[in-house]
């Protein structure tokens, strides 16, 4: 490919006959078809064509357009050169090729008739190689040269017109037409000049002598030879020939042979014998002596051989290359001495040698790599280049190492590092191998060097959790923010590709408040105290992904189990919380800590129970799970240890032995509630059981039960307390009667706004737990008629009321009095006031005598039916004094010891 002409540029010609316009035509056609083939074949050649000499930054040519680039397209590409030395030089704006160094035909080439530089065009994205070819053309600057400035020539006088003495010929360092000369002499018309073409092309001249020479007459002669070359424009060499006339000297020495050639090898060392030449001289004496000596050589000539003038003998001077020059060509001359010379040529061919191994260029090499290039991607240029000639010359390349790389030839010596399967950044980050070129000489001689080819990581792998599914334990009330576990993720990739941050992506549904994650640790921290008897595990989905583009991800099952801790106490369902005394505490809990509520229930025992016989059941649960929930009952304190037990495991208290006459009738149980945690927490709870065959009588048992349940000091407190108000109750009422009978007026104010009135009627007002007894079962009580209980709510404590009968104030009909027509229906005698009551279901009622109107209402049977309506309400007024609260036990006493002292002392 050659580009246009331009400055400084002499394009290649390459003629075309055109026969016809038609077969032109399709000629053209089928030649850039042609061409378009080849250029997909193999990698393209562009020729250039200039003269030497030309000056630094001379164009040569768009090597850029001729490669088909664009000027946009050079910076991409990055058009560079690969020469071993740089005499040219690419633009990188236009890319253009231009000289860098002064270019000097006949320094770089020698005698060779063609001289041409080759280098290699690189481009990269994708890599590319073009090969550049550039000719260095002759023009005419070198002049025809002598070796001597001036030629001495001895010819005698007797010598005949027509004698011809050879002359030395002329040197012109340039090639072609540039180096062919012609000759001229000039100076005396006694002698004239010929021509005689030698066995290698080139003119001889030679001097004819014209006349006949006489010494007496002039005894020598000064002539020009000049030199002119074929050259534009014309140059020219003269060089002096003097003529000296002398006596008796007429034989000239004469070669055996016109040429002299050999053949001697490389590398000889100095002072070999290369060959000898000889020449015979017919005369005698010192003109018959025959020295020999170079002519007109070049100086690197007699640098590399040497003449020794006596014996003709043709020796090294200095090292023979073959690489730099396979053939030497010189003339000697011979000279006897009389003057007279001769002139032959020596032919010496350089034999090549294996003495050079190859040479490995790296011409260009794409590294890093990414590791999802295909195969058959070119990673790296190779030149190989071999001195030597033939089979000395001819390389080969091959790969040292294990890596996923070949090495394919191209042409003009080159190679392309290729990669012949994929690569993988995470199996090796990086391949060594070493480049081996071996040529085909005996011994065959080889050079290595080593490639290293970086693989760029591509974000290929998603991050690999060192667990599918993690598990972690975690003790319950743990503080909020503590560590649960870590998770990690590996990523085989390298930098922000392998660089993992995690977080949470789902779970088990309310998971995500529980725990937290780090986004660069993989630590799992709690993010609130866990509870077990909430939740006992629950499971949430880590997500690590990479930093790559696009990013990679992989997901963990993160499951956390809730271990659980002795943190409940046993909690006590019956006996009810608010009727037994239950805490958490250690498991040294001591019996009786827990102070007697009014509301304490209680179980009615017959005292015919055996043993074995159930009293009632002590349910608790406890929160917590495992050992921590075994629960084991036991009984702390009862007045009678040997009366009743508890079972171990079941909680039911049952009677250990039969029921005596000797057991009181009152007993309190303590049963404590343990578990089995670490430390043990227990419960207790209290138990009111009552042995007696009915409940009725087991009522007055529990009023003194009631009575008994608070301390001497605090029942007497509370008796001289309640004496002393009544006292001064009943003194201001007697004042206040006194004061009204004087006056003759009604009563006060103030106790006419004490009516019957002060009860609220407006409902029922029964505690929420009225119906609830101490086990799952009600009692009916039964009262006689007329007995019936109140349901009216007991308000605030009432002022004295002496007007109103005792049957208005208890809301029925006094214990003992029944009215004819409330108790004797029709045709029914009236009923015997002394005759025993017979009792007679009223009504069903769950009774629980921790309430003070229950007991209040109480008061009329308590006492029984056959003692005197005073003595009754005085033992009901003691029996609601003792059963009472604080409070209710000040406004129930005051009602009744008013009650108690109105019967007693009204007449009747």
């Amino acid at each position: 490919m050659a580009g246009g002409p331009g400055p400084g540029r002499v394009p290649v010609p390459v003629p075309v006959p055109v026969p016809s316009r038609g077969r032109a035509a399709g000629r053209v056609l089928l030649a850039a078809l042609l061409l378009g083939l080849w250029c997909r074949a193999s990698p393209e050649r562009i020729r250039y064509a200039i003269p030497e000499e030309l000056g630094r930054g001379s164009l040569v040519g768009p090597l850029a357009r001729d490669l088909g680039l664009s000027p946009a397209e050079l910076p991409a590409r990055k058009l560079r050169l690969s020469a071993e030395k740089q005499y040219f030089t690419v633009s990188e704006e236009t890319g253009n090729l231009y000289v860098s160094e002064r270019l000097d035909r006949e320094e770089m080439c020698g005698e060779s008739a063609s001289c041409s530089v080759s280098f290699e065009a690189l481009v990269q994205n994708p890599l590319n190689v073009f090969h550049v070819e550039v000719a260095i053309q002759d023009v005419n600057d070198n002049a025809p040269a002598f070796s001597k400035p001036a030629l001495d020539l001895e010819i005698g006088e007797w010598t005949l017109p027509g004698a011809r003495f050879p002359l030395e010929m002329a040197r012109d360092a340039d090639v072609g037409s540039n180096s062919l000369l012609t000759y001229q002499l000039t100076g005396d018309p006694s002698f004239s000049l010929a021509v005689k073409e030698s066995s290698g092309g080139k003119q001889q001249p030679e001097l004819v002598l014209e006349r006949a020479l006489d010494r007496e007459k002039q005894s020598s002669f000064q002539l020009a030879l000049t030199a002119v070359d074929g050259g534009e424009p014309v140059r020219s060499g003269t060089v002096q020939v003097r003529v000296n006339v002398t006596d008796a000297n007429d034989n000239a020495p004469v070669f055996s042979k016109g040429v002299y050639e050999a053949r001697v090898r490389e590398n000889l060392p100095a002072g070999s014998l290369v060959l000898r030449v000889r020449a015979t001289d017919a005369d005698a004496g010192s003109n018959g002596r025959v020295s020999y000596s170079f002519g007109n050589v070049p100086d690197g000539v007699r640098a590399l051989f040497s003449v020794d003038s006596a014996s003709g003998e043709v020796r090294t001077a200095g090292p023979l290359d073959f690489e730099e020059r396979s053939k030497y060509g010189f003339g000697l001359e011979a000279r006897d001495g009389g003057g007279l010379t001769a002139h032959c040529e020596v032919q010496i061919d350089i034999t090549d040698e294996n003495d050079n191994a190859p040479e490995i260029t790296m011409l260009s090499v794409s590294s890093p790599v990414p590791e999802d290039a295909p195969a058959g991607t070119v990673v790296a240029v190779v030149k190989v280049r071999d001195r030597d000639s033939g089979e000395n010359g001819q390389v080969w390349c091959e790969l040292w190492g294990e890596a996923p790389l070949s090495i394919v030839a191209s042409s003009g010596g080159s190679y392309k590092v290729v990669t012949s399967s994929a690569l993988d950044r995470e199996q090796a980050a990086e391949h060594r191998v070493t480049v081996v070129a071996r040529d085909r000489g005996s011994p065959a001689l080889s050079s290595r060097t080593a490639l290293v080819l970086e693989v760029s990581d591509v974000n290929d792998n998603a991050p690999v959790f060192e667990e599918a599914a993690y598990s972690a334990y975690v003790a319950e009330n743990n503080a909020a923010g503590a560590p649960v576990l870590r998770v990690r993720a590996r990523d085989a990739d390298a930098g922000a590709n392998g660089r993992v941050s995690y977080w949470l992506a789902g779970g088990s549904a309310g998971a995500a408040p529980y725990v937290s994650v780090e986004a660069r640790s993989g630590a799992v921290y709690a993010q609130r105290s866990f509870d077990y008897e909430q939740c006992r595990e629950f499971a949430v989905a880590v997500r690590a992904q990479d930093g790559g583009a696009p990013a990679r991800s992989s997901t963990a099952t993160v499951r956390v189990f809730v271990l659980d801790r002795n943190d409940n106490a046993p909690r006590v369902l019956w006996p009810a919380a608010g009727a037994g005394a239950a805490g958490a505490a250690g498991s040294g809990a001591g019996a009786g800590s827990a102070p007697v509520p009014a509301a304490a229930p209680f179980e009615v025992v017959p005292r015919s129970a055996e043993a074995g016989y159930l009293v009632a059941k002590v349910v608790a649960v406890d929160a917590d799970a495992g050992r921590n929930a075994w629960l084991s009952y036991e009984l702390v304190q009862a007045p009678e240890p040997a009366l009743f037990r508890v079972g171990l495991h079941s909680g039911e208290v049952r009677t250990a032995r039969a029921v005596s006459e000797r057991d009181a009738a009152k007993q309190r149980l303590v049963a404590v509630v343990k578990d089995h945690g670490q430390p043990a927490l227990s419960a207790t709870a209290t138990l009111h059981v009552v042995l007696a065959e009915s409940l009725q009588e087991a009522l007055p048992e529990l009023s003194e039960r009631a009575a008994g349940a608070d301390s001497p000091a605090e029942l007497q407190f509370y008796l001289v307390l309640a004496l002393a108000l009544l006292s001064a109750l009943f003194l201001l009422s007697v004042a206040l009667a006194v004061l009204a009978r004087v006056r003759g007026a009604g009563p006060p104010a103030v106790l006419r706004c004490l009516g019957a009135q002060r009860f609220s009627v407006a409902g029922a007002a029964f505690p929420a737990d009225f119906c609830e007894g101490t086990l799952p079962y009600s009692y009916n009580l039964c009262v006689a008629p007329g007995r019936a209980v109140a349901e009216a709510a007991w308000l605030p404590p009432p002022p004295p009321l002496p007007s109103l009968p005792a049957e208005e104030l208890l809301g029925g009909e006094p214990c003992g009095k029944r009215s004819p027509s409330s108790s004797a229906g029709a045709g029914e005698p009236p009923a015997d006031p002394d005759a025993p009551q017979v009792c007679k279901p009223a009504r069903s009622l769950s009774l629980s005598l921790s309430q003070p109107h229950a007991q209040a209402d109480a008061l009329c049977w308590a006492a029984g039916s056959s003692r005197p309506l005073h003595e009754r309400m005085t033992h009901s007024c003691a029996v609601s004094l003792l059963a009472a609260g604080s409070v209710e036990r000040f406004l129930l006493s005051s009602l009744c010891w008013r009650k108690c002292y109105r019967y007693a002392v009204a007449p009747g």
